[in-house]
């Protein structure tokens, strides 16, 4: 048994307490409801949930709602929790907590229990806390897809738009640590930490002159590669800013683009999507996200990898509601992070 002092029979309760979306909301009203626990198939687990992450793309799922979800709907994607039923010969074994970033067409994670395909997951890791853990998956694993998409190297120059939040922490601490010249945005007031995690040159992406900024750090060559996390103007803007056959990370979707710009930039445009793993039904990909959650953890425990600040949230609908709606406003460094149990 590892991590826990959960009895290998651990009494399973036939209901339990969930988070759900009635329905899309711009307001985003969540109710506390009573379900069934679910029932895990041949190569699935039933976890208790201990810690759910809320990221920024549940607050806009809960708006304008998902094309394959009935109402009303689980929310939540990024959990902590441990095993307390599995089949036989199903690793992880009974006992152990894991962490995952759960599929989008399903039911999501702000529940008591649910259900995961074992080769999802990533076993955590004596020493590190599962609150901790909790705030890794959607935001880790989007940062390393996109320095993959854009092939960071030694010696190249990046640029991280929106550094102090969580995918920008990550990006950051990653690229420095393939060698990368990191150059970040980030609102006045969170410089310091921005370079407290390593970036060599951080801008006010407030500031009118940005761009002529930049430059004058940069020199005429442009960057190498971006990773774009605001979309919009911003995407036009910086592969403007980058040079020839730059390459450009997206994780927001794309603008219109001016066909003068694709022309003079020709740019490698990535796309990050976590979600495509499910959607796709691509059983790589998937052990994939599972794969990077081993890295997230075993860089997060050896301190290789510091983890955003948390900011606890009450498993309720009332406090997770206006937990989306502060994700949506921004403006916070942070995790914020529901204890379901402990």
């Amino acid at each position: 048994m590892s991590n826990t002092e959960l009895p290998h029979k651990c009494s399973i309760p036939q209901k339990m307490r969930a988070i759900v979306l009635p329905q899309p909301d711009e307001q985003i009203h969540l109710n506390d409801v009573e379900v069934d626990v679910p029932e895990c198939a041949n190569n699935e687990l039933l976890v208790k949930v201990e810690y759910v992450g809320l990221n920024p793309v549940d607050a806009n799922f809960a708006k304008a709602g998902f094309c394959e979800w009935q109402y009303p709907h689980i929310l939540g994607l990024d959990a902590v929790g441990v095993v307390v039923k599995a089949n036989k010969g199903v690793f992880p074994n009974v006992g152990e907590r894991v962490m995952w970033h759960a599929n989008i067409g399903g039911q999501g994670v702000l529940s008591e229990y649910t259900t995961v395909p074992n080769f999802a997951v990533s076993v955590v890791p004596d020493g590190l806390s599962p609150s901790q853990a909790a705030t890794l998956p959607c935001a880790g694993m989007a940062a390393l897809i996109s320095l993959d998409k854009i092939a960071i190297a030694e010696g190249d120059t990046v640029l991280i738009e929106g550094g102090s939040g969580a995918v920008g922490q990550f990006a950051i601490q990653y690229a420095k640590q393939r060698g990368a010249d990191v150059f970040a945005t980030a609102s006045k007031r969170n410089h310091k930490m921005v370079k407290q995690l390593g970036a060599d040159a951080v801008f006010d992406y407030n500031d009118k002159k940005l761009c002529d900024k930049i430059r004058r750090e940069l020199g005429p060559q442009g960057f190498d590669a971006v990773i774009d996390t605001i979309g919009g103007d911003a995407t036009s803007r910086n592969i403007e800013l980058m040079r020839f056959c730059g390459r450009i990370a997206c994780l927001q979707p794309l603008p219109h683009f001016d066909q003068n710009l694709m022309y003079r930039r020709a740019p490698n445009i990535s796309v990050v999507s976590l979600s495509g793993a499910w959607l796709a039904n691509s059983l790589c990909a998937q052990q994939w996200l599972s794969f990077m959650g081993n890295l997230l953890l075993e860089g997060a425990l050896s301190g290789d990898i510091k983890t955003p600040s948390i900011s606890a949230v009450d498993f309720s609908a009332e406090s997770i509601s206006a937990a989306l709606k502060n994700q949506i406003a921004g403006g916070f460094t942070g995790k914020q992070v529901v204890q379901i149990s402990s």
